[in-house]
């Protein structure tokens, strides 16, 4: 994944990867703490549509289930698959190997709705 800084971040504890036209989504490395053991991510169909805020899935682990909220609109075009025989990549890959959906980027203005890594890890502080 290289580096965190050029991530975006959400109060969900989601990060947003943008290269272009797409947004590679996933949880972050303390929400996966938060977490504990993943044992299964629900997922959104491709092709299907996500809305900013809405959640798109949801990530069961051994004590709760915290549901996935949109960071942005767009449509869904990859979902990671690796995630349906091992959802734990979530826990020990969670910038890299264990990313959750790719989509579109439907209205790049929601970008600046994101945080930057300096006002996410202050975020976690006062939490």
């Amino acid at each position: 994944m290289g580096n965190l800084n050029n991530l975006k971040y959400t109060k969900e504890h989601e990060w947003v990867m943008i290269s272009e036209e797409v947004a590679t989504i996933g949880i972050t490395d303390f929400a996966q703490n938060q977490l504990g053991d993943i044992v299964f991510v629900e997922l959104p169909e491709e092709s299907s549509d996500i809305e900013k805020n809405e959640p798109f899935g949801a990530i069961e682990a051994v004590k709760t289930v915290a549901d996935l909220f949109a960071p942005i609109s767009g449509n869904i075009i990859e979902i990671n698959k690796e995630l349906e025989d091992s959802p734990d990549l979530v826990n020990t890959s969670p910038y890299d190997l264990g990313w959750i959906v790719k989509a579109t980027i439907e209205n790049r203005d929601e970008l600046n709705d994101l945080m930057s890594l300096d006002e996410y890890e202050n975020f976690i502080k006062e939490d």
